[in-house]
């Protein structure tokens, strides 16, 4: 039996000398045919599959990270010694509502109570569209750490001058909902004000870069 490849199809043709029944020979080339879309089916649905799988990663970057509500009086008031991410334990319709942006972190603030931790104070608003009861706004949410992190929190805030702020809702690459905290010390009020002239300056700088990159 003797073979022909032809190097723009990369398939097998059989010479017609090689099979004296004309039937059998029409059959391989059938054959071979059908192979030949199925192979091209394959690669097309593959090929869908892989532009929608990137799509998805993109919008997914695009959302993921991407705060959801955000404690700016942490940042002006307080110095950030060390920060922690945690998960939240929530109930479908917060997820829904958080999704929507429909959280405030305003006056919200962290505690340990033996070895969980909480999240109280902050405000997640009702779903509109749920078909149950929905829940409580300002209700207390359990922070999902692992204990060497709870202990390392409790042992710092057992010194002086140390407290657990909320600074982000987030939710990362796998959708999941996820929360920045951090251990802080409260700024004086020369620390403020130093805050902010360095604040002032840097957006002069910025403003004077941009007139020269102009």
């Amino acid at each position: 039996m003797t073979f022909i490849i032809r190097p723009a199809t990369e398939h097998y043709f059989y010479q017609e000398s090689s099979f004296p029944d004309a039937g059998l020979n029409n059959l391989r080339m059938k054959s071979q045919q059908l192979s030949l879309r199925r192979r091209c089916g394959l690669a097309k649905f593959l090929s869908r599959r892989y532009h929608n799988v990137m799509a998805a990663e993109s919008r997914k970057h695009k959302d993921g990270q991407a705060p959801k509500a955000v404690n700016k009086k942490a940042y002006r008031n307080f110095e950030l010694v060390e920060r922690f991410e945690a998960g939240l334990k929530l109930l479908g319709s917060e997820v829904k509502s958080l999704r929507a942006g429909q959280a405030d972190l305003d006056g919200s603030y962290a505690r340990i109570t033996d070895v969980q931790c909480w999240l109280v104070g902050a405000k997640i608003a009702p779903y509109q569209q749920a078909t149950a009861a929905s829940h409580e706004p300002t209700r207390k949410r359990k922070l999902l750490l692992h204990k060497a992190e709870i202990r390392r929190m409790k042992t710092k805030l057992e010194q002086r001058g140390f407290t657990l702020v909320p600074l982000r809702i987030y939710f990362n690459d796998r959708g999941l909902a996820k929360i920045e905290l951090a251990l802080a010390r409260g700024k004086k009020q020369y620390d403020k004000r130093k805050t902010i002239a360095e604040r002032e300056q840097k957006r002069d700088i910025d403003r004077n870069m941009k007139k020269y990159r102009r």
